[in-house]
């Protein structure tokens, strides 16, 4: 059960990365995967600046999103889309 939380978590952070960046769609994997990694970058980069964002699921999806975001914009840094 705790795995198929951990992959709704990721999901919804990385959608929202996603939407706030307005980056192109990842689809669900991606969503996913950016999620669960911006979980991991948001939690040591807020936790290294003393930041909380609060407990609960909302701070796990915000502090997911956040770590979304930040990896959203060095992948569109090292690889730019052509219009």
């Amino acid at each position: 059960m705790e795995i198929i939380v951990t992959l709704l978590v990721g999901a919804l952070a990385g959608w929202l990365g996603s939407v706030i960046y307005k980056g192109s769609g990842l689809g669900i994997i991606g969503n996913i995967v950016i999620g669960l990694l911006g979980s991991m970058v948001g939690y040591w980069l807020l936790g290294g600046l003393g930041i909380h964002l609060g407990t609960g699921w909302i701070g796990v999806i915000l502090t997911g999103a956040i770590g979304a975001i930040l990896i959203l914009f060095i992948l569109n840094l090292l690889f730019p889309r052509r219009k």
